[in-house]
């Protein structure tokens, strides 16, 4: 049994200050409200005692391993970066039951500031298909209990799978009601989280409707190391959060708010060369805080893409789409169709046609942080031009593009899409976040003679879980923009099944040997750290067919 901090195994070898998607809320009273310090939530009796404070954490499942994850809080003073604590060995124990009467494996690691005191141990030699228990203990004192589940050996015949998937989760703009609900379920085999995990503004410069429901820390925009250490620390205290990490293990890729906002390979559209350093130390600083806390292996040059495999069912290709992309195309013009620009870098786009062509898989699960699907805007009127044009960081003036996303990279798309029609690939199924609404689209090779031309995959894309969609920009009450816009965005594109503008959610992946279904439900408030869940609508491929239909109960 083999234990290690981290692992390099890749598993398939003009700024602008104004965010562009994102509207601009200005609260004074953000301000004045601070993060309390974690040390408060230490027993005054025991304030020097090690304590779990961040839960407990497993990812990247494997046949045979999982990757544990944790942050240990050795002393008051050891907060979330602060660079401050002693060297802590932390032990950690997997089991097969949630007793820890049949242990299969323990080991242990020392916790230091140099890795602000997360550690990770990737555990092997584990059964596959298999549910396991772990836990981290340090001076006398236990972790919570996790669950975690292995994959299917890879040449197993599996009936199905279940994934929940979600994106965008900004702290100020509400609790999040839908890791709460997908831990609830207990059916989950993995959840997907396909960036956004956290957001790098300001307090109160991107909350909800003009309201911070709760502020983060640091209370600035977070630029160096420390900052996303802290900003991250923030997060993992959220008990709803917690409470699906210890559920069922995460499969995560990030976009651009876990650096910055619309970032590129050389910068950021909220990003200011020299007023908030330069741009390769953020970058580095967010990548390795990203790294020690979230239950990832570093991939390919310390990337997110690589590839996991589910049996004879589904391999995932989990994509980086921030870290080799050219900057954004600022307008309309030839420039996005210009062959020397990319959203993915050479080597990741080969990376991902091969994997594609050689899977002998009956589903090609792609993780894809921004929509493939092109998207034009159509003729909606002024009104809801302008702030879906904000919510997209399209240019206000209503050209049809977004060029933060595939659309703006389009030789690259045309490429894969190409690779994929021509080579007979079936079953490809880009899962996607970022763009704040639910979409089922088929993934047309030809957007401008479709349906007469071929559909070479399909897309569902899942709503934000708290960031502002676009109801909440222009401020009227949940539905009522969908029910104007989404005829309107369908009619200008004959690819999308639906889309839902308004409302904030998560989904549910099922997928069998016959077809992948995508269940979308909504919360009923994101301001409401009780909000309910209810069951929104379905979709689903059909195996062979390359494209989406409804259907009208979830699994």
């Amino acid at each position: 049994m083999t234990s290690r901090l981290s692992s390099s195994d890749p598993t398939g070898a003009a700024n602008s200050r104004a965010p562009r998607r994102r509207t601009v809320v200005k609260a004074a009273a953000a301000t004045a409200v601070l993060a309390a310090p974690l040390a408060a939530a230490l027993p005054a009796r025991a304030a020097e005692a090690p304590a779990f404070l961040h839960g407990v954490a497993s990812g990247d499942p494997l046949p045979d391993g999982i990757l544990l994850w944790t942050r240990v809080t050795p002393t008051s003073a050891a907060t979330p970066g602060s660079g401050l604590g002693p060297d802590t060995e932390v032990s950690w124990t997997v089991a097969k039951d949630k007793a820890f009467t049949t242990v299969v494996a323990k080991g242990s690691l020392t916790a230091t500031a140099a890795t602000d005191h997360t550690v990770k141990a990737d555990i092997r030699g584990l059964e596959p298909a298999t549910d396991y228990w772990f836990r981290f203990s340090a001076g006398g004192t236990d972790s919570p209990v996790a669950r975690t589940r292995t994959t299917p050996a890879a040449d197993a015949s599996v009936p199905g799978l279940r994934f929940g998937v979600v994106s965008c989760a900004n702290w100020e703009a509400g609790y999040f009601a839908a890791y709460r609900h997908l831990a609830a379920r207990g059916d989950l085999d993995a959840w997907l989280h396909l960036g956004d995990y956290i957001y790098e503004y300001k307090s109160g410069e991107y909350g909800t409707r003009g309201t911070v429901v709760r502020p983060h820390s640091p209370a600035g925009e977070i630029l160096t190391l420390a900052d996303y250490r802290t900003r991250h620390g923030r997060y993992k205290t959220d008990p709803d959060l917690q409470a699906l990490h210890h559920r069922a293990p995460v499969v995560a890729i990030w976009d651009d708010h876990e650096f910055a906002d619309n970032a590129w390979s050389g910068g950021a559209v909220n990003h200011t060369e020299g007023a908030e350093g330069t741009w390769t130390a953020r970058q580095a600083a967010a990548k390795q805080a990203y790294f020690e806390w979230m239950p990832v292996r570093p991939a390919i040059e310390g990337t997110t893409y690589r590839r996991l495999r589910f049996g004879k069912l589904a391999d995932l290709s989990l994509l980086d789409l921030r870290s080799f992309r050219s900057q954004q195309a600022s307008t309309a013009s030839g420039s996005v169709d210009d062959p020397d620009r990319t959203i993915t870098g050479r080597a990741q786009l080969d990376w991902l046609k091969s994997g594609l062509k050689t899977s002998d898989t009956t589903w090609r699960l792609v993780g894809n942080s921004v929509m493939i699907s092109p998207f034009a805007v159509g003729s909606l009127s002024a009104d809801l031009l302008k702030p879906l044009a904000k919510l997209l960081g399209l240019p206000q003036e209503g050209i049809a593009l977004n060029t933060d996303q595939w659309d703006g990279y389009t030789d690259d798309r045309r490429e894969l899409l190409a690779h994929l029609r021509s080579n007979a690939i079936r079953n490809t199924v880009f899962l996607t976040g970022d763009i704040h609404m639910a979409w089922a689209n088929d993934v047309p090779v030809d957007a401008g003679t479709y349906p007469l031309s071929a559909s070479a995959a399909t897309e569902f894309v899942v709503t934000s879980m708290t960031s502002d969609n676009l109801d909440d920009i222009v401020k009227v009450p949940e539905g009522v923009v969908s029910a104007i816009a989404s005829p309107v965005i369908r009619a200008a594109n004959r690819h999308v099944h639906w889309v839902d503008t308004d409302r904030h959610g998560y989904g549910v992946l099922d997928v069998t040997p016959t077809r992948a279904q995508m269940d979308y439900y909504v919360i009923s408030d994101r301001a409401n750290p009780n909000a309910t869940s209810s069951w929104s609508r379905s979709y689903r491929t059909l195996t062979g067919s390359q494209t989406v239909e409804r259907t009208y109960d979830p699994v």
